[in-house]
């Protein structure tokens, strides 16, 4: 699409550079060490109808990606309207990914960040996750619980790769902590930059795959 979209921020080159760089720098999984699994995790509310469209367009390119790299599992969890919440079943297909996702639009409802983080420290201890992906563009749950969570996440060994869509200033500070807290990294998701963008998410997916050294090759 070449239209612009308005009033969305975007990302400068050099937190993109940043957000790539942190993902390289993370360990390499240690010899013998089976994979680790991508949960991704998507804000289904109505703020983001808008641009919902041409997201899904971008999310389902990623899809793509990360099952190109191959050795990834990947766990799909959306929410939206009053109290839904959907933890899908692990996939390594990419055509299965893109059907979990297919059906989802957006009802409006209230954030549930703090139950993805708390599903993801679950799947961190039994399913061997090692990153979490992380796309919304608002927060309305207490600040203190979310880093809470975000901070045992990091210390369970989980990253948690946040991605900000529009131009709220607080979430944005706080997508931005939950990350550094976590020992991930934060970028903004710019529908304008949609290459970029999915550059961004397959280097997380190609760290959950097989850490620094897959990144490496990968290039």
């Amino acid at each position: 699409m070449s239209e612009k979209l308005p009033g969305r921020k975007k990302a400068s080159a050099r937190e993109l550079d940043a957000f790539v760089a942190k993902a390289k720098a993370l360990s390499n999984v240690e010899p013998g060490q089976q994979p680790g699994r991508l949960l991704f995790a998507i804000d289904a509310t109505m703020s983001r109808q808008p641009s919902w469209d041409m997201a899904s367009h971008i999310q389902a390119g990623m899809f793509r990606e990360t099952m190109a790299i191959g050795g990834l599992s990947v766990q799909l969890v959306w929410f939206r309207g009053f109290s839904e919440f959907k933890v899908n079943p692990w996939v390594n297909d990419a055509q299965a990914l893109a059907r979990q996702m297919q059906p989802v639009h957006c009802l409006s409802g209230r954030t549930q960040i703090v139950r993805c983080l708390t599903h993801a420290l679950k799947a961190g201890r039994k399913d061997r996750l090692k990153a979490v992906i992380y796309i919304g563009d608002c927060v309305e749950e207490p600040e203190g619980e979310l880093y809470r969570l975000a901070g045992q996440l990091g210390l369970s060994g989980v990253r948690l790769f946040t991605f900000h869509e529009g131009n709220d200033a607080r979430a944005e500070r706080c997508f931005r902590e939950l990350a550094r807290l976590s020992g991930g990294a934060f970028a903004k998701f710019d529908l304008n930059s949609p290459d970029r963008l999915r550059e961004l998410l397959g280097a997380v997916a190609v760290y959950a795959a097989g850490g620094r050294q897959a990144l490496h090759d990968h290039g």
